[in-house]
């Protein structure tokens, strides 16, 4: 069986307007946006590490009603941070809703504007 040595270099979450999205990823959780070639649509990429989450402005072809409320149960990406206090403190000081692993893990769930999941969960 070939072993190809992968890596996660991006990914990638459907929004609907590239500003309010940056307002979240930036303002609110402090990413840094870096350079984006010119697509053809909007959009930005969001350095982390070594990886990338590149947002797409772009119709979203998934229904973004009837998702589940913990994120935790629908597709999300998940982040790693030294401490999560800090984390929540921001989320409850700029009223983003979320909700705590259900597994008793220090994680938690909470949406983007546009519905999509985050995982953030404290490095063990």
């Amino acid at each position: 069986m070939p072993n190809f040595n992968f890596t996660l270099h991006h990914a990638s979450l459907v929004v609907s307007d590239t500003a309010k999205a940056l307002t979240f990823y930036c303002d609110v959780l402090g990413m840094r946006q870096t350079d984006r070639p010119d697509l053809g649509f909007p959009g930005a990429w969001l350095q982390l590490g070594a990886q990338q989450i590149h947002l797409l402005e772009l119709n979203n072809p998934d229904p973004v009603t009837g998702r589940p409320e913990h994120g935790g149960r629908d597709r999300h990406i998940a982040l790693s941070v030294p401490e999560l206090a800090p984390v929540r403190e921001v989320l409850d000081k700029n009223g983003i809703r979320y909700t705590l692993s259900k597994s008793g893990r220090q994680a938690l769930f909470c949406r983007d504007p546009d519905g999509n999941a985050l995982e953030i969960l404290q490095q063990a």
